[in-house]
């Protein structure tokens, strides 16, 4: 009986001795890095999006900004500190030595911040692309934004023996000073500055929850985490072209080209290199829109029925009429509407300015599209890869020393649609033609009339 029991209570022990084994195994825990140490833009974005995506699905403890940047695009950064204050994993960052302009607003919105000894955070004026304060109506935003990202984070009730004194966690003011030298706090801030903190500077007004020199130090000594795992965002190659593809700049160059692609073809005869272009822009313009889930099957869709409809009215129906008007409308919506964030045809998330920014990527890539056919009808010629889009001949020497007002009474055939202008082809040779009867279908007989301002003037056989 007392081997029996002495046999339970070695068992006991045993098992008392496996409790804490167990325990420090439950208490390891996943921390989630992110690095950001470029200007704030859509491939940094990415990375956030990506990274907390991931950090959910891997049920992470926290998730650490490594954070150093000198700012970047203030709508980037804007959808950056949406998804830090609204992410169900608590968010702190790092500054290894600058969070300024929207560097600042994204550390803003974080549970926590900590700085390395000799980091700086603030300077969050908006600015142009030569560093020049903009308009007022920006920092006034940018002002808002701020001060509703310090907000976010509540207040303290502190108790100073019978008084009770309601704080803020991040006061909203010393948040707007870091964009408006208007701003006046007492003892930290003039009205002739914007603000800057220093890393002691920080911790002294509540923008900053410690001082570290590294993330081990960070998560050990501020986070508690003595026993972590550390798991590191590694963007991939497609992650940075998908980045840089979804630069509003780029954005607009792609519609630029694809305009422009399609109004070079339809000025040359048969398939050629600007069709080539406007397809591949096309490809490169809604494949990573596509592929993150912005730009459905339907908004594709919509401008694909725009091009059917343009070259319906182009080579089906005579002058412009509803269907180019329409096929123009559906191209402009097709890709506006693949820059929103919209669930088929709700619009209730997609907020004014994220409609404003997509519909001024568009409307700048139409312009210069146009601004590009303008100056390229002029410049293009016998050299180059735009060669078979202009007229080759040499005006200058083989044109009047030919005699062109000896082409009057030749016939030829229009090698593109006149309405009323276009291309003809009379004895082997290109020429810039200019219908007098209306509109010609391409590969009709038509007559030389006259030969003026370097064009050729014709009419239809039949008229």
């Amino acid at each position: 009986m007392t081997n029996g029991k002495n046999g339970f209570d070695w068992l006991v022990g045993l098992w008392l001795l496996l409790i804490p084994c167990y325990s420090n195994a439950e208490k390891e825990h996943l921390i989630y890095k992110i690095g950001i140490k470029k200007d704030i833009d859509n491939t940094t974005q990415l990375y956030l999006n990506r990274g907390l995506a991931e950090a959910n699905s891997l049920n992470a403890s926290g998730v650490l900004i490594h954070l150093n940047t000198y700012g970047g695009q203030v709508d980037m950064a804007d959808s950056m500190r949406t998804a830090i204050l609204y992410s169900r994993i608590p968010v702190y960052v790092f500054i290894d030595n600058n969070a300024a302009s929207a560097g600042a607003l994204i550390s803003i919105a974080a549970k926590k911040i900590y700085m390395r000894k000799g980091a700086n955070i603030g300077a969050a004026t908006v600015v142009n692309q030569m560093g020049e304060a903009m308009p007022d109506k920006y920092q006034s935003y940018l002002r808002s934004m701020m001060r509703s990202t310090a907000e976010a984070h509540g207040k303290d009730t502190l108790i100073h023996g019978r008084d009770t004194v309601i704080k803020w966690i991040r006061d909203p003011s010393v948040a707007e000073a870091m964009v408006d030298e208007r701003i006046v706090i007492p003892n930290l801030i003039d009205s002739t500055k914007v603000l800057t903190f220093t890393a002691e500077e920080a911790i002294q007004w509540g923008y900053c929850d410690g001082i570290a020199e590294s993330v081990d130090e960070v998560i050990t000594q501020y986070m508690g985490y003595s026993d972590y795992e550390l798991k590191s965002y590694s963007p991939s190659w497609l992650d940075n072209m998908k980045g840089f593809l979804m630069s509003p700049a780029i954005q607009s160059v792609l519609i630029l080209i694809i305009i422009g692609g399609i109004y070079f073809e339809l000025q040359t005869p048969g398939m050629g290199f600007p069709s080539a272009a406007a397809i591949f822009a096309a490809i490169f313009y809604f494949a990573p829109l596509y592929i993150d889930g912005l730009a459905q099957n339907w908004e594709i869709l919509v401008f694909v029925v725009g091009l059917l409809l343009t070259a319906i009215e182009v080579f089906v129906l005579p002058g412009f009429g509803v269907a180019g008007i329409s096929g123009i409308i559906c191209i402009m919506s097709g890709l506006i509407l693949s820059l929103l964030n919209n669930f088929n045809f709700n619009f209730e998330d997609v907020t004014a300015s994220e409609f404003g920014r997509a519909t001024l990527t568009v409307l700048l890539g139409l312009t210069a599209g146009f601004i590009l056919m303008l100056w390229l009808s002029e410049k293009v010629g016998s050299k180059g890869i735009f060669r078979n889009i202009a007229l080759n001949t040499d005006l200058e020497t083989s044109v009047f020393t030919s005699g062109l007002t000896e082409l009057a009474g030749k016939h030829g055939i229009a090698a593109t649609i006149l309405r009323p202008s276009g291309k003809v082809m009379i004895e082997g040779e290109y020429y810039d033609g200019i219908s007098e009867s209306g509109y010609i279908e391409k590969g009709s007989p038509v007559k030389v009339v006259r030969f003026e301002n370097a064009q050729v003037y014709v009419q239809s056989i039949g008229s």
